[in-house]
């Protein structure tokens, strides 16, 4: 047989393989989700998220020029506070955790592009996304809490609010509230498409934010669905969203290459606490090499469209890629 064609001749060498690679992570593609906590000097690690931490504030600029001398170029803020209410109260609050975390990083790392999450759920005693009234969640009444949130991060520096609550309208408060005050420059990455998803167990854990009665199915979207994802995705971009977002990551390749295929904005993808929880798992386990399945995964997301990834991973895959002179 006379082959004159063969797929293997571009593979048959590791720099020809490099040549033609269609795909690659770089560390500028990263963000990495960092926790923020009341107290000093603390930085302690988050049992269902090994190699993860909560940071006092004192302790977090340590932890971003660490971050930032591998190559990573933005961070995502999650603040734990010390008091929950039903109205949310330390979400917007001045003082709060989050504003207190925005303006230490942007004070002794200023070339770090600083993203917060905008969200109640661990502001509020009873762990919804929004406002409450008996065992309903309120959306119109929520948006203000939100938008107010929003604010209060971009006062205290924010580059880029992202709203992850799943409210309707929010991100159009949200964009509402930011212009009326003068913060015409602060992006807006919105969660457009989070689905009720069982990966975020270890994050709810790390961040006591778990519903004190039902569940998110109400906000957040049916993991079954498709279209659905394009109509949220529409919907905050003629909100005013500058990057539009899916989460899960793994779980929902498919999603992210829709959604990239249908919109021409920035999209980013969240690979979320299950997701990483489980590779840590499974390599304690010596069933996976750490290193190998990371990348494999985090090439995945990247393939199937997405122009920056949100991952506890991005730190060990920074390291990596400066191990290799990437």
């Amino acid at each position: 047989m006379n082959l004159t064609k063969r797929p293997r001749r571009l593979r048959d060498h590791e720099a020809l393989r490099a040549m033609v690679q269609e795909t690659r992570v770089d560390a500028a593609d990263l963000i990495q989700p960092l926790f923020a906590v009341h107290g000093t000097n603390i930085k302690r690690e988050i049992p269902k998220l090994p190699g993860q931490y909560h940071f006092s504030v004192d302790r977090l600029a340590e932890e971003v020029k660490e971050l930032q001398s591998l190559g990573i170029r933005a961070v995502l803020i999650f603040g734990l506070p010390e008091i929950k209410d039903a109205a949310a109260s330390q979400a917007f609050s001045d003082e709060g955790i989050v504003q207190q975390a925005v303006r230490a990083i942007r004070s002794q790392v200023p070339e770090m592009l600083v993203m917060t999450d905008v969200c109640l759920c661990q502001y509020t005693d009873h762990g919804h996304c929004g406002m409450v009234a008996g065992d309903q969640i309120l959306n119109d009444e929520s948006l203000s809490v939100l938008a107010k949130t929003a604010l209060s991060h971009a006062k205290a520096g924010a580059h880029v609010v992202a709203p992850s609550d799943m409210m309707d309208g929010r991100v159009a408060a949200i964009r509402e509230t930011l212009d009326a005050h003068g913060f015409q420059q602060v992006s807006i990455m919105s969660y457009s498409v989070k689905y009720a998803s069982a990966f975020y167990g270890p994050f709810r854990q790390a961040v006591a934010s778990a519903p004190q009665f039902g569940d998110r199915k109400t906000y957040q979207m049916d993991p079954a669905n498709r279209l659905e994802a394009l109509r949220e995705s529409a919907l905050d971009i003629e909100e005013g969203a500058d990057m539009l977002m899916v989460k899960p990551a793994l779980a929902y390749l498919d999603i992210i290459r829709e959604v990239k295929n249908k919109f021409s904005l920035p999209l980013g993808a969240y690979h979320v606490s299950g997701e990483y929880a489980m590779v840590k798992a499974a390599v304690a386990a010596e069933l996976l090499d750490h290193d190998k399945i990371m990348v494999e995964i985090l090439t995945s997301i990247k393939r199937a469209g997405a122009d920056v990834i949100l991952t506890y991973f991005a730190k060990d895959m920074a390291r990596l890629l400066q191990q290799k002179g990437q």
